[in-house]
């Protein structure tokens, strides 16, 4: 049984949460665990350049799939924000990480779980920082801050990789991972590319043999008090 407490997922986009640790969190659900997922931006505007009556159908459509993985990975507790997408840098770091702040004052988790600060995608990077001031250690202390790797974004920083030093075994919820990933139908071209079910299993397959499983999802400890 894993001891991570209530935990808390914050997510830059609808995907993140799968790629990064969808195998964990369905995991700790069938466990009887607490998972919160919070989705800070919305995933989808980036590829316009104006919030066209195209590009809300777009989000609104990256949120029902949202909805839809949550419910294969058996969480219901969880909420959009719907930043811009691709914009975060345009966003006060104060005000993302007063959102976080007040995400963690509500549901008050011991485990927070985000993205690498070295990712190539920039909103990565931007809730990476926002999650580690919104988690200094006052008042409601969060125990465990950890990072997660996102195919097509983590492995493409070629100068400066992941570097995990937690790895879980997911090999009773892998099958669950691909399947809620499937919900994202937007957002899987084929093999061989990073978000396939090719690629996903197989880095569960290189992160499961560094660990002695058959899959495995990777975490690099930020900060953690025992």
């Amino acid at each position: 049984m894993l001891n991570l407490g209530k935990t808390l997922i914050i997510a830059a986009h609808p995907d993140d949460e799968v790629l990064g640790c969808g195998g964990l969190i369905a995991k700790l659900v069938s466990q009887g665990e607490q998972v919160r997922v919070v989705f800070i931006a919305e995933g989808s505007s980036c590829r316009y350049n104006t919030l066209t009556d195209e590009a809300q159908e777009e989000i609104n459509f990256r949120n029902q799939c949202g909805i839809e993985a949550m419910k294969c990975l058996g969480v219901s507790d969880y909420i959009f924000y719907n930043l811009p997408c691709g914009r975060l840098d345009k966003e006060p770091l104060i005000k993302i990480a007063k959102i976080i702040e007040k995400e963690i004052l509500d549901y008050e988790p011991s485990t927070v779980l985000t993205h690498s600060r070295n990712d190539v995608h920039n909103d990565h990077k931007v809730i990476f920082r926002a999650t580690v001031q919104a988690t200094r250690p006052v008042g409601k202390i969060v125990k465990n801050l950890l990072s997660f790797e996102v195919l097509s974004s983590s492995e493409w920083n070629y100068t400066q990789s992941f570097k995990p030093n937690v790895f879980i075994d997911i090999t009773s919820t892998m099958d669950v991972k691909i399947n809620a990933m499937h919900y994202y139908s937007t957002e899987q071209p084929k093999h061989p590319h990073p978000r396939s079910d090719e690629v996903i299993r197989s880095l569960a397959t290189m992160r499961g043999s560094q660990s002695g499983v058959k899959y495995a999802e990777a975490f690099e400890i930020i900060r953690s008090f025992l």
